[in-house]
């Protein structure tokens, strides 16, 4: 796995110095002295492909490059996730709760889980509002909390 810093993937994605050109050693070359044989700058790496081929039938190497942040599509499943789930286990521990609640379990269990839906649903009102990191661990502490109520039965 290579390392890459911001200066290289500006100048890949910019078409500079180091986008795809060998590095030359040496004398610096006049800007009016011909170019050797056989070198043309107007190349492309892809077997023969130009820029504008890649920009027509839409197969960019940006799309597949693995330091690209996530798209659009990427955040809108997170935020739908973690609302769903949220609203779910939210809605499985008002359940649990009014279950507990009829039964002769000690106030601890219906109080735990409710706490625990509680901080289900505020888990997907964040989601539903972009904070899906927060409210993955809010998910993971209304279970916990949850869980508390289930092993005080």
């Amino acid at each position: 796995m290579r390392a890459r810093t911001d200066s290289d993937t500006q100048d890949d994605i910019h078409g500079g110095p180091r986008a795809g050109t060998p590095r030359t050693t040496g004398t610096p070359q006049a800007a009016d002295a011909p170019e050797p044989a056989g070198t043309d700058d107007d190349t492309d790496e892809d077997a023969g492909t130009t820029p504008d081929e890649d920009a027509v039938d839409g197969t960019d190497d940006a799309d597949t490059d693995p330091d690209e942040p996530h798209g659009v599509e990427d955040a809108r499943r997170a935020r739908w996730t973690a609302t769903g789930t949220g609203a779910l286990l939210t809605l499985a521990g008002l359940a649990a709760s009014l279950l507990r609640l009829t039964g002769s379990a000690p106030a601890l269990v219906p109080a735990a889980y409710a706490l625990g839906a509680a901080v289900c649903a505020l888990a997907a009102l964040l989601g539903s509002r972009g904070r899906t990191r927060r409210a993955l661990w809010l998910l993971i502490a209304g279970v916990m909390v949850m869980a508390i109520g289930d092993q005080a039965d």
